[in-house]
């Protein structure tokens, strides 16, 4: 009888959510809900292809290189990167004296302590040294921004949905406010358009406004998208310097795997193999 009970009490419940299942989606179907100018206006990155897509991407150096230099003449005045060290440019290429002279000529300094006095000072960078920080501390950031904090880069392409495309996307995405765009959604004082930012609207300007703001040395020309790509690729690199060592072993560990399954079942086979025999040879036996 309780189970009786019990199964009725499990039928009921279980109508009950089906039922309210239906009316919540013919609901949804009938009377959807209104769509937001975010979900309206916002776009989806771009696609775009970079060398280090996939699992046999690898780093283009050169490309690393003109990103590099994207972001030291172009980004770097406002965005830190403050996990990678002056030293790891080495692997993208450059040499150690390059690194020396890259470090030693970076604009702002790091910050240091005067031996002497005990007091806050500055000095040169050192290959040994992180990128430093371009202000002082958030308030001075937020004071020099619009009260917008610039995110560090290191990890940019990892921490944004969408990773270099979507940061390549919002290079080359700054438009004129659409007409038919909310009041509440216009941009405000010091704010600027995108549709691939997620409210649509951003306190950066666009930092690649115009050709040709830097000069790349292999001769490349510096269009918005080209330099739009280069920088998103060195922050690709930044976010996972490792990437081409982690496909390397990556295809190794899958190759050893195959082989291991294939003699572990060649070794099934032989061993099955002596021991169906013995099986028929006592069956024969008895």
């Amino acid at each position: 009888m309780v189970r009786i009970i019990g199964m009725l009490v499990g039928l009921f419940f279980s109508g009950w959510m089906l039922v309210t299942f239906v009316l919540g989606a013919t609901e949804f179907v009938t009377n959807p809900p209104a769509e937001t100018a975010e979900h309206k206006f916002h776009l989806k990155p771009k696609k775009v292809a970079f060398p280090s897509d996939g699992p046999l991407g690898k780093f283009d150096n050169q490309q690393l290189q003109r990103g590099f230099q994207v972001y030291k003449e172009v980004c770097a005045a406002c965005h830190s990167l403050r996990l990678v060290a002056f030293r790891n440019l080495q692997d993208i290429g450059y040499n150690e004296d390059e690194v020396k002279a890259i470090a030693a000529s970076w604009v702002i300094e790091t910050p240091s302590v005067d031996p002497a006095t005990g007091e806050a000072s500055s000095r040169p960078s050192l290959p040994a040294d992180k990128f430093p920080k371009p202000f002082a501390n958030d308030i001075a950031a937020a004071a020099a921004n619009n009260n917008a904090i610039p995110p560090d880069l290191s990890l940019i392409t990892k921490a944004r949905k969408g990773g270099a495309p979507y940061i390549y996307s919002l290079l080359t995405g700054y438009q004129d406010t659409p007409e038919d765009l909310p009041e509440a959604n216009q941009p405000g004082p010091g704010l600027h358009y995108n549709p691939y930012f997620p409210n649509l609207n951003l306190a950066m300007a666009s930092p690649l406004a115009s050709e040709d703001m830097v000069s790349y040395s292999d001769g490349t020309q510096a269009s918005i998208d080209q330099m739009a790509k280069d920088v998103s690729a060195f922050l690709v690199w930044s976010a996972e310097p490792k990437l081409v060592e982690r496909h390397q072993t990556g295809w190794a560990v899958i190759a050893f795997l195959l082989i291991a399954t294939i003699l572990a079942y060649l070794s099934f086979r032989t061993i099955w193999a002596d021991v169906k025999a013995e099986k028929k040879k006592k069956g024969a036996e008895g």
